[in-house]
């Protein structure tokens, strides 16, 4: 037997998968239901990649759309840096969307494009990720948190004692995360 060549499909996961296969019990509607939701997941993906050319290029957006056209503004005036990694260990890292430090101030942003209510602990763990990787203390900083979504700004200043719990939290289950690694090996030999 000589089987069809899908070069083209490598790579790429089917909406209709057999490795995720709860789908045959859907109906029509959960079925609708599901593709709107992953179809507006891939348009945010599209939107971040967007918005993240634009800041890096400095191209200003100026459409209809006014959450992305106002992140990339914001971004291009604060002069921030698009998908900084931060990283604390191997158990915790991550990238926020747009970054800045400058005079003692950090500035964080996050583009959401979903319609769900979200929440600034995201960037909260991203203050906290930069205090520890670069060793500054959340007290001797200003720190700004903002996130656009559905045609909003919504701006929160985390309380330094607050970004230090976090910092805390972060070595603690770092610690007990390697702890668990180690009596892991052990218990495998």
């Amino acid at each position: 037997m000589i089987f069809n060549s899908h070069s083209a499909l490598v790579g790429k996961h089917a909406f209709l998968s057999p490795s995720q296969y709860s789908w045959v019990n859907y109906d029509e509607q959960r079925l609708e239901n599901r593709y709107y939701l992953a179809s507006a997941a891939v348009r945010g993906t599209d939107l971040h990649n967007l918005a993240h050319h634009a800041i890096r290029l400095r191209v200003h957006i100026h459409e209809a759309e006014k959450t992305l056209s106002a992140y990339v503004d914001d971004a291009i005036f604060y002069d921030l840096v698009v998908e900084q990694p931060l990283y604390y260990s191997d158990n915790c890292f991550g990238t926020p969307d747009t970054i800045g430090f400058s005079d003692s101030f950090l500035r964080i942003h996050d583009l959401k494009t979903g319609v769900n209510k979200t929440s600034e602990r995201q960037l909260e763990i991203y203050a906290a990720l930069f205090c520890l990787e670069y060793s500054i203390s959340p007290f001797e900083i200003d720190i700004e948190l903002r996130i656009y979504q559905s045609g909003e700004v919504r701006i929160y200043v985390p309380t330094p004692e607050f970004i230090l719990e976090l910092m805390d939290k972060i070595i603690l289950f770092d610690k007990r995360i390697e702890y668990m690694k180690e009596v892991g090996n052990r218990a495998s030999r």
